[in-house]
């Protein structure tokens, strides 16, 4: 029994049976990869677009858009609290993400070399990552609160210490919510970097050893370049987890949003503020496509310097 192909399949199986196998490869890669590019193509690139197009633009959600060119650009940077906004949110990034990072590396590194109920410390530490950031909050609010009620302000007066007012004041709040936030993502990185230190081979260590190194150069020498990619990774993760900072100050500022005076408020907070309190949604479009300039460019800049490194 024969069979006949038709002449267009015959041609179609005849293209394919031309090509090379590193062509044949790419095809079928690309054929693979065709969903995944369509959903983030329709899910992610054209809401990014649209937003765009929405930040020229003057909307309230129950009128139509109007065309207002740059007027959105030029009110945000002429708005004063725009600019205590944008402080506030690279404090977050500049003194939360490097304390972030030693703080985890420095855990990884010592528990990485306990042997003594290894497993349940590690879990310990990893556990307020899984918690929902709401309740999180939530409890480090209680623990902020004046004695008798809190429990840091308890502490300190048991030592002689007058009570803090931590989010109450301006100088205190931006800090005591940075050290939720630091401490809330903590045992994810600290997951990461031991990941980092066991992928190291013993044998560098041994034949460091050998060569009479001491723990100090070790670290410097061989462990610390070794996690170089761990390290990038966890900088530019915990960058933009600082930048986009907003449930910790949001439930913990919950009377004043963003308060004492704007003291703690980033600019994902300020987003939420101006579309779904002020109904402004071409003015917080605006506001989202200035935080997407600067994600975009901090995350580039860390990627270019920590690998040229």
């Amino acid at each position: 029994m024969s069979v006949t192909l038709s002449p267009r399949s015959a041609g179609a199986s005849g293209v394919w049976g031309r090509l090379s196998i590193s062509t044949k490869q790419i095809v079928w890669a690309w054929t693979f990869l065709a969903l995944p590019v369509l959903f983030f193509a329709i899910v992610r690139f054209y809401p990014t677009l649209e937003g765009f197009y929405l930040s020229t633009t003057d909307w309230d959600l129950l009128n139509e858009a109007r065309f207002v060119g740059l007027d959105n650009y030029r009110k945000l940077f002429a708005d004063p609290v725009f600019w205590q906004v944008f402080r506030n949110t690279f404090a977050y990034l500049v003194f939360g993400t490097p304390i972030a990072i030693l703080l985890s590396f420095a855990i990884a590194y010592y528990l990485d070399r306990v042997t003594f109920l290894h497993g349940l410390i590690r879990a310990l530490y990893f556990l307020p990552y899984l918690t929902t950031a709401a309740a999180m909050a939530w409890v480090w609010r209680w623990f902020y609160q004046p004695p008798p009620i809190g429990v840091i302000n308890s502490i300190l007066g048991s030592v002689g210490i007058p009570a803090q007012p931590f989010l109450r004041s301006i100088d205190q709040a931006l800090p005591a919510i940075m050290l939720t936030a630091i401490w809330a993502h903590l045992g994810f990185q600290i997951i990461i970097f031991m990941a980092g230190l066991r992928a190291i081979p013993t044998s560098y260590y041994e034949a460091a050893r050998i060569d009479g190194l001491g723990e100090g150069a070790i670290l410097t020498r061989i462990t610390i370049p070794l996690l170089k990619p761990t390290t990038v990774f966890l900088v530019v993760f915990s960058s933009i987890g600082f930048l986009r900072i907003f449930d910790q100050v949001y439930n913990m500022t919950s009377n004043d949003p963003g308060g004492p005076l704007n003291s703690t408020k980033p600019l994902v907070l300020m987003i939420y503020q101006t579309a779904f309190s002020s109904y402004q949604m071409g003015y917080a479009a605006a506001q989202t496509v200035v935080l997407f300039v600067i994600l975009f460019s901090i995350s580039m800049a860390q990627l270019w310097i920590l690998r040229s490194r």
